[in-house]
């Protein structure tokens, strides 16, 4: 189910309204802004159609049996993968086979490289601190 938000007469970079989401609009330029990739990952079925295509190519068919949606749904996921150029599609007489394209994932992969530096260094910094107060445990006692 989409969730909509009333508009706010803000526009994002593409000419679509922003939503309002407390007292600020909401948008999402890293998303929305000659991004495609980015706004292709955000949705959690499309991730999972992916990652279903990882393996093999597949049909819509079998793509649509993967999923609690609908086969129009899965289409209109598939036609979004493809305009992101994240999902190849072939024709084999009436059927559709569909593919995994990872190349505009680097731009998905670059952007997070730059995370995890910071993510690295945050957590050996909490693991020195652990180290540094940890205390031993008291011996089991016995029993009498």
């Amino acid at each position: 189910m989409e969730r909509r938000f009333p508009s706010t007469g803000v526009m994002d970079a593409q000419d679509r309204p922003c939503a309002r989401w407390g007292a600020s609009p909401l948008c999402n330029h890293m998303v929305t802004h000659n991004r495609p990739a980015f706004a292709a990952i955000a949705d959690p079925t499309r991730r999972a159609i992916l990652d279903a295509l990882r393996h093999r190519e597949r049909s819509a068919g079998d793509l649509a049996g993967l999923f609690p949606v609908s086969r129009p749904a899965v289409s209109r996921h598939l036609r979004v993968l493809r305009g992101a150029g994240l999902v190849r599609e072939r024709r084999v007489a009436q059927s559709r086979l569909y593919s995994l394209d990872p190349t505009p994932l680097r731009e998905v992969e670059q952007w997070i490289a730059h995370y995890r530096g910071f993510w690295a260094a945050r957590l050996h910094n909490l693991k020195s601190l652990v180290e540094s107060t940890e205390r031993p445990f008291p011996p089991p006692k016995a029993d009498s």
